[in-house]
């Protein structure tokens, strides 16, 4: 935050001209968010109906309901890993890359692109929790998020402490979650999603600190390109944190089909 304040009075841009463009600058990275969510929620929703069907296949997945081939496929088949996995292989090893190397409409194609896988992995959601349940868990995650994030853009308080120490809770709880496939206990997995919610909240607030501050550190540069960049990098981080504390508040709340 005093990169904030240092911004405004030591560069030759008058502050109305940086507050005018990090609002524009923050409109797009909640827009780009935004439009991320709607592909994952359209493709999670879109693929799990191709998933299913009524007419038996020798595969139940209820009375009455059975998976088809491509829900054997993504569900039960060795596939199923490369679809858990590949999202976090495009984080890791990629995503880093396409931000040096791509021009910033490549990064935003990207940006969907991984939305839609996303979306992919997210389908058997459908096939577990009663609609209404992940519903009403989407309304919660966004009331809680908007929030967070409104706390982080306008709180005076310095989070950038915040971030090694959330960034430890993530590895951590992957490592949880990790162990627990295997120990499959319900208190582990209540210990971890109530961690996950927190740790995903602190991240919420975090990243929207972090993504004004990165803003007004560069807005004297007119970099475009670097900017939208930048923004298509701020709604990844956003839209990461939101998904994650959906998915652990809909263990708290998600009720079973």
């Amino acid at each position: 935050m005093a990169e904030y304040n240092t911004m405004r009075t030591a560069t030759g841009v008058r502050s109305t001209e940086i507050d005018a463009g990090l609002r524009a600058h923050m409109n797009k990275v909640y827009g780009t968010m935004s439009v991320g969510m709607l592909i994952t929620a359209l493709a999670a929703w879109a693929i799990s109906g191709l998933a299913t069907t009524t007419e038996p296949t020798g595969v139940m997945l209820r009375e009455g309901e059975y998976l088809t081939g491509l829900g054997q496929a993504i569900y039960m088949s060795p596939l199923r890993w490369v679809i858990m996995l590949a999202p976090l292989a495009f984080i890791f090893f990629g995503w880093g890359s396409l931000l040096r190397r791509a021009p910033a409409a490549a990064v935003q194609l990207a940006f969907f692109g991984f939305a839609a896988l996303i979306g992919l992995s997210l389908s058997s959601i459908f096939l577990v929790f009663t609609s209404y349940s992940i519903t009403q868990t989407f309304l919660v995650t966004a009331i809680a998020f908007a929030g967070l994030s409104l706390w982080g853009y306008t709180t005076k308080r310095d989070l950038s402490g915040w971030g090694s120490f959330l960034v430890m809770g993530v590895i951590g709880l992957i490592v949880a979650m990790v162990i627990n496939i295997f120990l499959q206990s319900p208190a582990m997995m209540f210990a971890i999603s109530a961690l996950g919610v927190l740790i995903f909240a602190g991240l919420t607030a975090f990243h929207t600190q972090e993504i004004k501050s990165t803003y007004v550190a560069h807005a004297a540069h007119g970099d475009q390109d670097w900017l939208d960049k930048a923004a298509y990098d701020g709604a990844l981080a956003l839209y990461i944190s939101f998904l994650n504390m959906f998915q652990f508040l809909l263990m708290f709340m998600g009720q079973q089909e």
